[in-house]
This record gives C-alpha cells, structure tokens and sequence, in this order.
C-alpha cells in the first residue's frame, strides 16, 4: 500500500456517548436516535477501519498484515511485530464512564496467559484481560471536558470530607489524618470498599445531603451528587472526593498511565492509546468488577496532575503533545492557504481527522489529493514519503512513534 487513502470507522454506540456530537462531526442527521460514544480510527480486531483501495474497502487490519512495512514503516512494523500499535478514538460522552484503570505491560501479559489457561472466553463477559498489551492512553479536549484522575492527597481528601462533616466516616477517616502515604490510601480505599451494606447506604445518603448544599464550594460535590443520582447506591460515588479532578479547556490533554484510577465524566475529545482492550472497572457501571484484581494493578502514590499543552514539532503548522508512550504520538495540524503543511521524508504511518474545515492531503506530485472535509479521515501509510496538506483546515494525526536510531 504506497498511496493515501481515505478511511471508513466503525462507531461504537454505548449508552454514555452522546446523540450529537459525533453524529455532527460525520454529517449524520441531530439528534441521532441512538447514543454515539467513539469512533474508533485504526486496526483493532474489535472494529477495524475500513481503507478505500484498488477501488473497494478493505479492512486496515488484513491490509496491515499483508504488507507491514509498506504501511507502517520497517522500524514499526518490526518493533510492534506487524501490528498497529496505537489505537485513535473520538470520545463523546453526556454520562460519566466507569471508574477503571489499565494494567502494565506485565500485568496484562499475565492476566491475558492466566485467562486462557483457565479458558475463559475472549468475549466473555466476566473476562479481564483480552489481549496482553497495555492501554497508557492521552485524551485531548474538543470541548470543555472533565475527569477524575489519580488519588487526591490524603490531607485533600480529609478537607472536602470535612467540608461535609460526615459522622458515618469518622472511623475510616482518622487513617489519612495521621498517614500521608500510599499506604494509607490504600487502608481508607480498601475500608470504603468493605463497608456493609447498611453503612454504605447511610454514607452515601448523609454525603448526598450535605454535598447538595456545598454545590457552590467545590465542583467535587457537583459530580459526588451527580453520581449519586445516576449510580445510587455505590460507593464510588464518593470518588470525585478521592480522586483529582481535571477540568480541561478545548486543546488541553491529559495522559493516563498503567495504574492509575481514572473516570471520564463529560466532554468531547480525541483519544489515543495503546491498541488494547483492556480495562479493569470498580464501580459506576453495570459492566464486570473486579475489586481484588483492581486492587492488585492500582498505584495508591500520589502524583501531582499536570495537564499537557502542545509544543512546537520539528515541522511548521504542527504541535505535538508529549507523553512517555512509546507506541503513539498525538499532533494537530492547522492549515490555511497561506500556510499549507509540508511533513519531513523520514516518517512511518500516520492517521487524521478533519475536525474543521477542508484540506487537500497529496503525496507524490503525480497522486491526485485526498479531499479530507470535517469527519473526513485518511491513512497515510509510510511507503507514501512526504507528502502536502492544502486548504483551510485544523486536523489531528495520530502516529507511530519512532525511534531514532542511535549513532554507532
């Protein structure tokens, strides 16, 4: 595969997404009559992209294991083993997602061994683990966004639980006034987790009462209630109170590493990620829980959140924003006709998505362009070379991050 082409994805309808969102972005009529959550861009077994060539649509993923290296580069295609190692969403959710975290690389690899030794189903609905690979993953917001993300400090935690002068809590709480460590976390974590049903239920009714007249004090008590409405009756509904939350403005991102407990509550935005399946809940969900394996993969240590905003690449008209991730790296590409893009000649496969405007993407000066409008997507596989964008368009590339060679 030597040419751009445009790409045809699957939409995955679950009942958090949203019925405008993506329906807007591809031109599908609003409010759509069922609930839109991601449009998955890339090869997953799951739901694979569909490539226009030799005049039909083929799956990108039999197109890839047919000819790696032409569509990923050599140093990708041997580096990931003829796989596309990344998978690029675009995430649209009114309802908040599960509480969950993803495993590292070990743990997956493991837990998807110990899985099959025991012959579970791969689409079993109780199964954990459905491929060995780890899921880091960064979402960057199209709209104002929020999500929970990694444990409060312990003095933190003890404030907002303050603020509501929770009796229920008194016992469990009296851990992390003393504790400022992982440890501690950990004891109160593990203590919510195990508390009856009688003393559930009296906790998260006292906070729900107290939390409806501090609404104005901390946005953590906005989305405690909030969940309490959606999810009555489990106790992670106490988790914007425990875990930071992030309120992200259009084109700020957060990266989500192995360990670390997560939830996204509202907001549009594109995601990108290992290309993995992975995903251990705890609550907020009807969906499979699995507390003690949870508990197994979750990092307890506080880390300061930091969001992250785009910086300049090695080309004009594109910034890149920086993770740790060895298998993708996010870009947004602003063109105008004065400024069109011109990418470097040593470069392995990229997706985009027009989110406004329109561009023209060419490769070799004897290929006709790729019209790319808002929703539009196109492969750019790596045996293309350098290639051009022209028009007036903002688009995100998701790519393969390379490796550069080190100097003998």
């Amino acid at each position: 595969m030597d040419r751009i082409a445009p790409l045809k994805n699957p939409v995955q309808e679950y009942a958090w997404g949203s019925r405008s969102a993506i329906q807007a972005l591809l031109g599908l009529p609003v409010p759509g009559e069922r609930p839109a959550a991601e449009l998955w861009l890339g090869a997953h077994p799951k739901a694979p992209s569909r490539v226009f060539v030799d005049g039909g649509w083929r799956s990108l993923e039999k197109l890839i294991e047919r000819n790696p290296v032409s569509v990923l580069g050599r140093e990708v295609a041997e580096r990931f083993r003829g796989r596309l190692p990344f998978l690029f969403k675009v995430l649209a959710a009114d309802r908040p997602l599960s509480i969950q975290v993803h495993p590292d690389l070990e743990q997956a690899r493991q837990g998807f061994e110990r899985e099959n030794r025991q012959g579970i189903p791969l689409d079993a609905p109780e199964r954990d683990y459905r491929d060995p690979s780890h899921k880091p993953e960064l979402l960057c917001a199209l709209t104002p966004f929020e999500a929970l993300k990694g444990f409060r400090s312990p003095g933190d935690i003890v404030a907002l639980f303050a603020g509501m002068e929770l009796r229920s809590l008194s016992r469990e709480l009296e851990g992390l006034k003393t504790g400022q460590d992982g440890s501690a976390l950990r004891a109160f974590f593990i203590s919510l987790l195990s508390l009856d049903d009688d003393s559930r239920v009296r906790v998260i009714d006292e906070a729900a009462q107290k939390a409806a007249r501090l609404l104005g004090k901390d946005r953590a008590y906005f989305w405690m209630l909030e969940l309490s409405r959606e999810y009555p009756g489990d106790i992670w509904v106490l988790s914007p109170l425990i875990l930071n939350l992030m309120e992200l403005k259009p084109g700020e991102a957060m990266y989500v590493p192995a360990g670390e407990l997560h939830s996204y509550l509202r907001g549009v935005g594109v995601e990108l990620m290992a290309s993995s399946d992975n995903v251990l809940r705890g609550g907020l969900t009807s969906k499979h829980v699995d507390i003690p394996e949870l508990l197994r993969v979750v990092d307890f240590q506080v880390e300061p959140v930091h969001k992250i905003r785009p910086s300049p690449g090695k080309v004009a008209g594109k910034m890149v924003y920086p993770t740790p991730a060895e298998e993708f790296q996010l870009s947004v590409i602003r063109i105008s006709p004065e400024e069109p893009f011109q990418s470097p000649g040593e470069r392995c496969v990229e997706i985009m998505i027009c989110m406004e405007g329109e561009a023209r993407v060419r490769g070799g000066e004897d290929e006709p362009p790729v019209l790319c409008r808002k929703g539009d997507s196109v492969i750019v596989p790596a045996s293309v070379g350098p290639y051009r964008i022209e028009g007036k368009a903002t688009l995100y590339s998701a790519a393969a991050r390379r490796i550069e060679a080190k100097p003998a």
